[in-house]
């Protein structure tokens, strides 16, 4: 028989006997398809909460000095924010996170008014915590839009035009496409999930054709036949890949179908069978360098909680991109970005999610950096395999 032959004998074996064990071979395949429409559609059901109970409704201020600003208070209660009376502990309670924002006016605000004086108010809140975060930018922006009101009426109470005030009308035009702003939560969640289902898909057949058979002493049986090293390699390795694959297409198919049913931006999204397939590419040699890469460190173990116990540091790989460019963020114009593994594969998934098409230059440094990368460690593997203590257990 010949390298092909038995490569395929190999990996149709492989899949049998893995699919003997239905529980773990619907785990396996249907854990990630099944608890990635929960995972999408909770965020996006929080996001849309967030929204809906932090921006659109009315939201209650600890104000201290109310007295000293009657005017400022009913322009805060117009823009839907209320005023209520602080307690003497409001930064303990903020503290505390009992609330989020107060808002502190100045014992001299009437006189610093009635004299044309800056008045200062003042904003307290603790800026370590995002819970915040929505309360503390609206009640900013409300203080911007009534300093800029009155300072527009003062001047023209003097006869001159607010005009002068604002010598530079300063203006944002966005060139982001309609494309490109649906998917921002997408280019942070989506590229993190899809990575890390795709590299460990088949971990659990990678480590269990090498390192469960090395321990139940079944390998050796294979390895006396005349088969190759290399094809029965190729073999294990590509039974695991057809597992991820399957698995990814299901990953997919269920992220197609949450955008279907989800509200909000999810209806937005671009889940045509085209963008599923640029994504299916992207992720396709992700799921045969963590193949290899499992076979590789399986090989090397001598039972298969050896070998599960990389996991840990196996699953944090994928994830190591997102929080970096989180730190320092980066211009994914340069090539050798799309070289570099899990670096590459978060770019280019940032890319499609935003709508945008690869160069050919990038897919070609994408695809061919992967594809060296998925035969060095093909070639270790193999070169594992060749040595005839692997076949012995313990």
């Amino acid at each position: 028989m010949g390298f092909f032959s038995n490569m395929w004998t190999v990996m149709r074996k492989e899949l049998r006997d893995f699919s003997r064990d239905r529980r773990t071979f619907l785990l396996t395949l249907l854990t990630a398809p099944l608890l990635y429409p929960l995972l999408f559609l909770g965020m996006n059901k929080l996001t849309n909460l967030r929204a809906e109970t932090q921006l659109d409704k009315d939201m209650t201020v600890s104000v201290v000095g109310m007295q000293q600003a009657p005017n400022l208070v009913a322009f805060l209660a117009s823009r839907g924010i209320n005023a209520t009376e602080a307690s003497k502990d409001f930064e303990a309670r903020i503290r505390s996170q009992k609330e989020d924002v107060a808002l502190v006016i100045a014992p001299d605000f009437a006189d610093d008014w009635h004299a044309g004086k800056p008045a200062k108010v003042e904003i307290v809140a603790d800026t370590t915590r995002r819970t915040g975060d929505v309360q503390v930018a609206r009640l900013r922006a409300t203080l911007t839009e009534y300093g800029q009101s009155v300072g527009a009426l003062r001047l023209l109470a003097r006869g001159v035009s607010p005009m002068v005030a604002a010598p530079v009308n300063v203006g944002i035009r966005d060139l982001a496409t309609a494309e490109a702003k649906r998917g921002i939560f997408l280019s942070i969640v989506l590229p993190l999930v899809l990575m890390l289902f795709a590299f460990v898909g088949g971990s659990h057949l990678a480590m269990d054709t090498t390192a469960g058979e090395r321990e139940r002493q079944s390998l050796e049986p294979l390895l006396a036949t005349p088969a190759s090293r290399s094809a029965l390699v190729s073999g294990k390795m590509l039974a695991a890949v057809v597992l991820g694959l399957a698995s990814m297409l299901l990953i997919l198919l269920s992220f197609k179908l949450s955008a279907s049913i989800g509200s909000g931006a999810a209806r937005s999204l671009d889940v045509s069978f085209a963008a599923m397939g640029k994504l299916l590419v992207i992720l396709l040699p992700l799921v045969v360098i963590g193949t290899a890469l499992l076979t590789c460190l399986s090989a090397s173990a001598k039972s298969m909680k050896e070998a599960q116990s990389h996991m840990v540091w196996l699953m944090m790989l994928p994830m190591l991109p997102g929080y970096a460019l989180m730190a320092y963020p980066l211009k994914d114009t340069q090539l050798w970005q799309y070289a570099v593994p899990f670096l590459s594969q978060n770019q280019m998934l940032v890319k499609v999610t935003r709508g945008e098409m690869p160069s050919a230059q990038q897919w070609a440094v994408y695809l061919g950096a992967s594809a060296l990368l998925a035969v060095l460690l093909w070639l270790v593997a193999v070169w594992r395999y060749r040595q005839e203590r692997l076949a012995i257990s313990g």
